[in-house]
């Protein structure tokens, strides 16, 4: 009877682990299509594959603190950086912009996207996105 116990128990934690990787796979998928939506909109509206374009990314960050790690690592990376405290009536946050000239393909902003991602949940904060050229990409919560 232990023996049964134990095989249920351990048909549960790979039950709850194959949940929890599809669910993380599905939220990654969705990250990357909202990269490859936003780039065939830039498309459609006549952008150039080949130019870069002025490119704004968007943190939401704990503190000031996290900001200053934050940018002076983009700083190395070329990004122009501004940040600020969000409305006190909205929070205790930070907002960090940052702007950089880049090629906008779907790979390179996928691979961006994950980049800033985990910049940002390392630091305790999350990325919300990027915009150019009058399309924006909603936050991802």
């Amino acid at each position: 009877m232990q023996v049964f116990s134990w095989l249920l128990v351990g048909a549960a934690v790979v039950a709850v682990l194959r949940i929890y990787f599809t669910v993380r796979k599905l939220r990654a998928q969705q990250r990357d299509d909202w990269d490859e939506k936003l780039v065939k909109n830039l498309r459609a509206q006549g952008g150039d594959p080949f130019s870069p374009y002025e490119v704004d990314f968007f943190f939401d960050l704990p503190d000031e603190a996290a900001c200053e790690k934050v940018a002076a690592l983009l700083r190395t990376r070329d990004y122009a950086i501004d940040f600020r405290r969000v409305d006190p009536d909205r929070g205790d946050r930070y907002t960090l912009h940052a702007l950089k000239s880049v090629r906008v393909s779907v790979p390179e902003m996928q691979a961006l996207t994950r980049e800033l991602s985990a910049l940002a949940v390392h630091h305790g904060g999350r990325y919300d996105g990027w915009a150019t050229a009058g399309i924006t990409r909603s936050a991802q919560r």
